[in-house]
């Protein structure tokens, strides 16, 4: 059994392939019962967000898991091992420090990803499916996160995929303040682009959501109006931006919905984001002529400009990683031993209570206590010290020298001499 990342993210894949094998969080649960109960892996925690879908496992062969994957979401493994990456052990254990760093992201130290990873481990766990090995991954991991972000700032000034969203909106219409903004959902990335687009004082903010009472809490909390998401169709045409980020599996947003819309604003334009994996808005709707579509895809290259600020602190983040990642190592090193350790104890605990027996038989008959306490002693040293030397008077040349080496220094010889 080996730990081992599988997964693929924005680097390897585009949002086509991406929302394809996305794990929205109605299916999570039944993944990772799935993933285990076929042993395919003894423990598993699966990460799925907006940029990528990444399986920690530990696992006998992380082909297993990808082949699982595939077939998982119905599709053939070869449609989607192109965009595949597989790292073990120490590479693992890297690629999961900079993630919740933030330093695998689109947005270079963004935090929301941190976040996303605890929400993993506790799926996880409430699964039942993160043992031993998987638990210490992740705790390590956040602390090595927050030790990142406190020591380096690399956080600080970031530009993030909410303000790149209003950035995008700026070069099409002049001002957003004469425009009006449509939401659809009213998680916790919505809630991050509201925030921005708001603070331009738009004419009119709308959220629309499955649950209207979440999107009234959303839309309260900047001075909007309300709606469920059965009333898109009639609200559409109003609205000069739309930007959609939900857990849906199927679009939202269909083509012939947006045509119709169009009709209405007489072909006036439309720019939306979509920021949802698997996407909300058909991607056919990007060849319409009065449509400004954009993806997480399209907003990562807006963010790129602003990364250079924070490349200078990428090396003294990248440094505490590599220390950290030799730790965790060594920790994994020791746990190979512990069968062999949990064994060596048991073999002593079956000698101490054999020579215990015999004491106390002893004493129940009257003898002398202290032979009783002698008898024991000899018996206890002997008993523990048959096998190393059974072993090395069976032995000679250079095996009974690797033995001698062994054995001084597990008994700490040659400092007593």
């Amino acid at each position: 059994m080996q730990l081992f990342a599988c997964g693929v993210n924005h680097h390897t894949a585009p949002v086509a392939i991406r929302e394809r094998v996305a794990f929205p969080a109605d299916i999570l649960a039944r993944a990772l019962a799935d993933v285990t109960g076929r042993a395919v892996a003894q423990e598993a925690a699966i990460l799925s967000t907006c940029n990528r879908t990444e399986v920690y496992c530990h696992t006998t062969d992380p082909e297993v898991v990808v082949d699982w994957m595939a077939e998982f979401h119905s599709l053939k493994p070869r449609e989607v091992k192109p965009y595949l990456y597989t790292l073990p052990g120490d590479q693992a254990v890297k690629h999961a420090f900079r993630v919740a760093s933030g330093l695998d992201s689109m947005v270079l130290g963004e935090t929301q990803i941190l976040g996303q990873m605890k929400q993993a481990a506790i799926k996880a766990h409430e699964a039942g499916t993160l043992g031993l090995l998987l638990n210490k991954l992740f705790q390590r991991t956040f602390s090595v996160a927050k030790q990142v972000r406190t020591a380096t700032e690399i956080g600080a000034n970031t530009v993030s995929m909410s303000a790149a969203a209003v950035t995008l909106a700026e070069r099409i219409f002049p001002s957003i303040a004469e425009q009006a903004v449509l939401f659809i959902g009213a998680g916790e990335m919505i809630e991050l682009v509201a925030t921005h687009f708001a603070a331009r004082n738009p004419r009119r903010l709308m959220v629309v959501n499955r649950t209207v009472d979440r999107a009234r809490d959303l839309a309260n909390k900047f001075g909007g109006e309300a709606a469920t998401l059965t009333a898109l169709p009639e609200l559409l045409p109003d609205f000069d931006i739309l930007v959609t980020s939900t857990a849906s599996p199927l679009p939202i947003v269909g083509l012939g919905l947006v045509e119709r819309a169009l009709k209405q604003r007489k072909h006036r334009p439309i720019f939306m984001v979509d920021l949802a994996v698997p996407r909300d808005i058909e991607a056919e709707v990007a060849e319409l002529d009065d449509v400004f579509l954009y993806t997480v895809d399209d907003l990562g290259e807006v963010v790129r400009a602003g990364h250079d600020a924070r490349h200078a602190k990428v090396e003294q983040a990248e440094a505490i990683i590599s220390a950290s990642v030799h730790e965790f190592m060594h920790w994994m090193d020791t746990r190979r031993a512990v069968p062999t350790l949990r064994a060596l104890r048991d073999h002593g605990e079956r000698l101490r209570r054999h020579e215990l027996e015999k004491a106390l038989k002893a004493l129940h008959r009257g003898d002398d206590p202290q032979g009783i306490l002698e008898a024991l002693s000899h018996g206890l040293a002997n008993k523990f010290l048959h096998e190393p030397s059974h072993a090395l008077n069976k032995s000679s040349g250079q095996e009974r020298d690797e033995l001698s080496r062994i054995v001084a220094r597990l008994y700490n010889l040659h400092n007593e001499q």
